[in-house]
């Protein structure tokens, strides 16, 4: 059960492999040259595994002691991650001793993949889940680490690799599209998000617009239901 779980789970994960990888390598980098050794992003990839909040991570430990800006801080960096949670309640009942690291390891990729993946007939759920989940944390764990080493040895220009994490997200959002009956959710998230970054601007529409799209399908679930039940 569980081998089948991790075969069905393993290439689906493929296109997370690829963003962390340049990714945890240039948080590993930037971690070694701030001063740090690969201990530091090794561990702070396993007990935080907070993506953007570790760079941010990288700063505050340089910075002078403040326990409630840093608290704030994180707050406002990870607060996507509460309306994730909201919409992975159905997803996650019934994952037993799992589901406290299905929820600790829920990062923007794994919500993902774990939200909008169809679950191969005969795996079981659970295990399902929680390997797409525990494989994802092992890229950027290692890839962090690796990057911290090789930011000891060699010296490397990563300018430019971000645009690696949004280039994941644009095939993940086209995957979904494609497999979608009605694209009135994706419509949704479209529209309200521009919208959002017209009027609040690049640095402050994220939470804005998951509000937004969290109220219109709240409010809208049973004609969105029905709309996909017809189609």
């Amino acid at each position: 059960m569980r081998r089948k779980a991790l075969k069905a789970a393993f290439p689906r994960t493929i296109p997370i492999l690829t963003g962390y990888l340049f990714l945890g390598l240039g948080f590993g980098i930037f971690a070694n040259a701030s001063g740090f050794s690969y201990w530091y992003p090794f561990f702070m990839c396993i007990l935080i595994y907070g993506g953007a909040m570790q760079f941010v991570g990288i700063e505050l430990l340089l910075s002078p002691f403040a326990p409630v800006q840093t608290f704030f801080l994180s707050l406002v960096i990870q607060a996507r991650h509460i309306f994730y949670s909201v919409s992975m309640l159905d997803k996650y009942k019934g994952t037993g001793l799992k589901k406290p690291y299905l929820i600790f390891g829920m990062t923007d990729e794994t919500f993902s993949l774990n939200y909008s993946t169809d679950i191969p007939e005969g795996v079981d759920r659970s295990w399902f889940y929680f390997f797409i989940t525990l494989l994802d944390h092992s890229y950027w764990i290692i890839a962090s680490t690796l990057g911290a080493i090789l930011g000891s040895m060699i010296k490397l220009n990563l300018k430019g690799v971000e645009f690696v994490m949004t280039a994941m997200f644009v095939v993940i959002f086209l995957n979904q599209w494609l497999k979608e009956e009605s694209h009135a959710s994706s419509l949704c998230g479209l529209l309200i998000a521009t919208g959002c970054l017209i009027a609040f601007g690049p640095g402050k529409f994220l939470l804005p617009t998951m509000a937004g799209i969290l109220l219109f399908l709240t409010v809208f679930r049973k004609k969105l239901e029905e709309r996909t039940v017809v189609s």
